[in-house]
């Protein structure tokens, strides 16, 4: 056979390579997937006691990360993103090829409305999170609510407001759930810009009057963004204006007896909570083994020299000035829960 001359071989590999390019162009144009590796949590390197960036490249980025929530199965990663003015939630979900690129959660895409603050019912078969959508259609846009989606065979059920008495006129956001469906969220209070952590317990179906919490649970001057464990031994409530705090808000924990007593609220230490006073959303797995929480830390990594291309990557890379998701092994719970004191 004859030999092909080199210039043609770099004719046809650039060939081959521009027909491979505008194959993965039209695979994205048509919503295919791009697939990243296996394994748990999109196949991150699980974490130790330090604090992580979670998933770098893939959920974490340069833009503003915040709240996540994990499906029982743990094959969705749900969370939260901020560019420019506009929030939205997005999802990657794990295949038999791997995990699929995030993309915004079916129904969330109207840049008009503000949709953030994902949390799944402990069976997964709900979908709950902050909107300011108008509550009826041709209505005006809305004050934030909690809203709901139903899990459907092949996706998500429209969303819908869910009502009082939980939602009121007064802004509403950041739901939790409990393994009985009690939901847990923040309520501003009225004529200020001071928030509480309440509770609705849900009874045949349908949730009670909320409660506002003691103040152990809504201590210092400001209290928003709590989550709750499954099982309710717990919550840690975002935090600011009390005098332990490394400035700002900061991640305290509050232990609960069977009894429903609080304990007195612990500051959550150093390893997560920073001077910087961006730490307000926090999630643990549903098995206790790890805790995620939202923070904005920077690189402290100098360059040796400063170019375009440099400047450009740190600022699609996370750690540049907005807020980032990390995680660690959840064991510092536990510890602090043996340091609870109650009265």
């Amino acid at each position: 056979m004859d030999r092909i001359p080199p210039a043609m071989k770099r004719i046809i590999l650039t060939a081959y390579v521009a027909i491979a390019v505008i194959c993965l162009l039209s695979c994205i144009q048509k919503g295919n997937p791009v697939i990243f590796k296996k394994g748990p949590f999109i196949g991150s390197k699980l974490p130790g006691a330090e604090p992580e960036l979670f998933a770098p490249g893939i959920v974490t980025k340069g833009y503003q990360t915040r709240d996540i929530a994990i499906s029982p199965d743990g094959n969705e990663i749900y969370f939260g993103i901020r560019v420019s003015r506009y929030y939205t939630i997005l999802v990657t979900r794990q295949t038999e090829e791997g995990w699929s690129a995030p993309e915004v959660v079916a129904n969330l895409d109207n840049p008009e409305f503000m949709n953030i603050e994902p949390a799944l019912s402990y069976d997964g078969d709900k979908l709950y999170f902050l909107s300011n959508r108008p509550a009826a259609e041709g209505e005006d846009k809305g004050n934030q609510d909690i809203w709901v989606m139903d899990r459907l065979e092949d996706g998500w059920s429209e969303p819908y407001n869910l009502g009082p008495p939980v939602n009121s006129h007064l802004p509403e956001f950041y739901p939790s759930l409990t393994s009985d469906g009690t939901i847990y969220f923040t309520r501003n209070d009225p004529g200020s810009d001071i928030s509480y952590i309440y509770r609705s317990r849900l009874v045949d179906g349908q949730y009670s009057e909320p409660e506002k919490l003691p103040d152990n649970v809504n201590s210092g001057t400001n209290h928003y963004n709590a989550f709750v464990a499954h099982d309710e031994s717990y919550i840690i409530v975002p935090t600011f204006g009390r005098d332990d705090s490394f400035g700002g808000t900061d991640y305290y924990i509050v232990f609960r007896t069977e009894d429903d007593r609080w304990s007195q609220p612990i500051n959550m230490g150093s390893r997560i909570n920073t001077a910087d006073g961006m730490e307000y959303s926090a999630y643990v797995t549903r098995d206790g083994r790890y805790l995620f929480f939202m923070s904005r830390r920077f690189d402290e990594t100098d360059p040796e020299n400063l170019s375009y291309e440099k400047l450009n990557q740190m600022f699609i890379n996370p750690e540049s000035g907005n807020s980032s998701i990390y995680w660690m092994e959840a064991g510092i719970i536990d510890s602090l829960r043996v340091t609870a004191v109650f009265e």
